[in-house]
């Protein structure tokens, strides 16, 4: 069975055979406020509490108060092993996946796991544009990038995206075309329910069968709902 990193939310990881694939990419997408971006932080500050080094791309602002709910008193600490980018555009955004895919490959820091959220926020920005086709391929080289740099050194490299809404199928569809769907091995669809609760979907993997769990957030982090 291939090495998995484990999310620390039970139910995901149950999901997910132990885990996130630590050679390939996992796309999360879905509406906002869904919790990709909450489950990001989950897994970033598990893999610094184990001593690895996370790159962070951040294009959306990352809350740091709810970073510090997550990591309480060791937030500090955790911090240093944090590399967080925020890039202010679609090129800057390339450069950091270049930097990051970098310093992964180099091995002078014990790179544990690279996050890009989201990756299409600015390539959404170019849609309908007369620079969309070069937003498009900039984005794809950036998303190769990460698929070989996941494969050479065995790093798990998660990357969020936004959605948009097919009028004929009335169903939310990821952004970013199908490049980027095949270039994730593992896609998981975000879901809000009621209240605190959120649906993850298992929409694609390469060894796991589709299905569907539940957690609940919480004001120090992400919980499980149903039996571990």
């Amino acid at each position: 069975m291939e090495e998995r990193l484990p999310t620390g939310i039970a139910s995901v990881d149950r999901l997910l055979g132990g885990g996130l694939d630590t050679d390939a990419v996992t796309e999360l997408y879905g509406e906002g406020g869904s919790g990709k971006t909450l489950f990001c932080l989950e897994v970033a500050v598990r893999v610094a509490r184990a001593g690895r080094w996370v790159f962070y791309i951040d294009t959306e602002g990352v809350s740091v108060d709810r970073l510090r709910a997550m990591a309480g008193d060791e937030l500090e600490s955790l911090l240093q092993r944090f590399l967080l980018a925020t890039p202010k555009s679609l090129d800057e955004e390339a450069s950091a996946v270049r930097t990051a895919c970098a310093l992964a490959r180099d091995g002078k820091r014990p790179v544990g796991l690279i996050v890009v959220d989201s990756a299409t926020f600015y390539y959404r920005l170019s849609l309908s544009g007369d620079d969309e086709d070069d937003a498009r391929q900039t984005l794809s080289i950036a998303v190769a990038d990460l698929v070989a740099t996941a494969l050479a050194v065995d790093v798990p490299v998660v990357v969020t995206n936004q959605v948009w809404r097919s009028q004929r199928a009335g169903t939310l569809e990821p952004l970013g075309g199908s490049f980027l769907n095949h270039a994730a091995k593992t896609i998981l669809r975000f879901d809000r329910l009621t209240g605190p609760r959120r649906r993850v979907v298992l929409v694609k993997h390469r060894s796991r069968p589709e299905g569907s769990v539940e957690f609940r957030i919480t004001p120090t982090g992400l919980e499980s709902i149903g039996p571990g």
